[in-house]
């Protein structure tokens, strides 16, 4: 069969019926459609075009929090008997977002030109990976789509939550830094020196500690622009080495796992990762083997991926997933424990599904707790590079008072 073109939008302006001017927008393959279907409308066009781009922002970045919306939609309309086709073109309606908007129209072209649901998400891998995909296939094999999206969707609200609190346990640390490095910045480069001037016609030495400040201040003045681009040039640099290198990426990732709080906080999701993706896998009725292949990727740190991997094996070979689990020495006590309940019991997709509600919440009220911790610490941070700077410029003018 062959594969339907690829819809566009176009603006077009005609005359109705009653001889009024009309002008609008429709998403089509070709002008000549659109000519056809205006005249069954009672619209003689005058004028189809391509609705022309904007020069800023025209398309814009298609995020994980849009697929997890747009997941959330498609298993509303299929709930709701809506066909699938039919469901595509009402999500792809309403989306602001031009970038989901024509991705969905492709997949649209694809389900109905007669591709099967998974394949035309296969055809777009940077926004649907293979668990989703997979899935989806699964629900297409059983009948049951509408459940399994409805699953999905679940399993990516719950995903997407998590990773934004992880990211609101980083952002606020690495917020602080780079406060207290701007600060510090400005004052070394912009008020130091004035003092600097005053202290030439003191004719008496001047203080350790601020002829130590203002040689920072000096070196600052003349190289400022070259220690922002080092400082950028060495984040970036490590961020992409990481991404190359697996062994600087096991380094990271260890490193992650060892940080006060910032440690518990990375545990704590690991485990809830671990446990929402098997649960939200097992429950689709893929295979446990094949279901830890996924949860493995879903663990984001390589260090349980690995450890992910070798369980896979073990219990390829008959151990226990809970008896697999505790001979890596990686999972927490409560996990492998709730674990072994749902293998005994025939309900290891509920018990997961709990453990990962529990570690969920446990990464939320930490990230609540690191937030509080951070308040003082910023005025602490600040307050000491602050005042430390005030009082060597003034420790002079402190001493100059003594001898007077």
């Amino acid at each position: 069969m062959a594969k339907a073109a690829t819809a566009t939008a176009y603006t077009y302006k005609g005359v109705d019926a009653k001889g009024n001017v009309v002008e609008g927008e429709i998403n089509s393959s070709n002008p000549a459609l659109i000519k056809a279907q205006l005249r069954r409308q009672g619209i003689i066009a005058s004028k189809v075009q391509k609705k022309p781009k904007p020069l800023f922002g025209g398309s814009k970045k298609v995020k994980p929090g849009d697929i997890a919306i747009f997941t959330r939609q498609m298993a509303t309309m299929m709930k709701a008997g809506v066909p699938l086709v039919q469901s595509f073109e009402i999500v792809a309606d309403g989306l602001d977002n031009a970038g989901l908007k024509e991705l969905i129209n492709k997949i649209r072209d694809d389900v109905a030109s007669g591709t099967a649901f998974a394949d035309a998400l296969r055809r777009h891998p940077l926004y649907f990976d293979d668990l989703f995909c997979n899935l989806v296939a699964s629900g297409e094999q059983s009948g049951a789509l509408e459940t399994m999206l409805d699953r999905i969707a679940t399993y990516k609200e719950k995903t997407e939550s998590l990773k934004k609190k992880i990211k609101k346990a980083m952002t606020y640390p690495i917020a602080v830094m780079v406060v207290a490095v701007v600060v510090t910045a400005i004052l070394l480069v912009k008020v130091v020196p004035q003092f600097a001037t005053t202290f030439q016609g003191f004719g008496a030495d001047l203080p350790a500690f601020t002829l130590f400040v203002l040689s920072i201040s000096e070196w600052m003045q003349a190289n400022w622009f070259f220690a922002f681009l080092a400082i950028v040039a060495g984040v970036g640099g490590t961020l992409e080495v990481k991404k190359r290198n697996k062994n600087v990426a096991n380094f990271f990732d260890k490193l992650a796992l060892k940080l006060p709080i910032l440690g518990q906080i990375a545990y704590n999701s690991i485990a809830a990762r671990f446990a929402r993706t098997l649960a939200t896998t097992f429950a689709a009725g893929v295979p446990l083997i094949d279901a830890l292949k996924s949860v493995a990727g879903a663990t984001g740190n390589v260090v349980y991926e690995d450890a992910t991997l070798k369980i896979r094996d073990s219990v390829a070979t008959g151990v226990p997933l809970n008896g697999a689990m505790r001979v890596s020495g990686l999972y927490p006590t409560m996990l492998i424990q709730m674990t072994a309940i749902g293998e005994e019991s025939g309900a290891l997709d509920e018990m997961l599904g709990k453990a990962a509600d529990f570690y969920e919440e446990a990464v939320d009220n930490m990230v609540d707790n690191l937030t509080a911790l951070m308040e003082p610490m910023i005025m602490s941070i600040l307050g000491i590079l602050v005042g430390g700077l005030m009082i060597a410029m003034y420790l002079p003018i402190f001493q100059l008072g003594q001898v007077v």
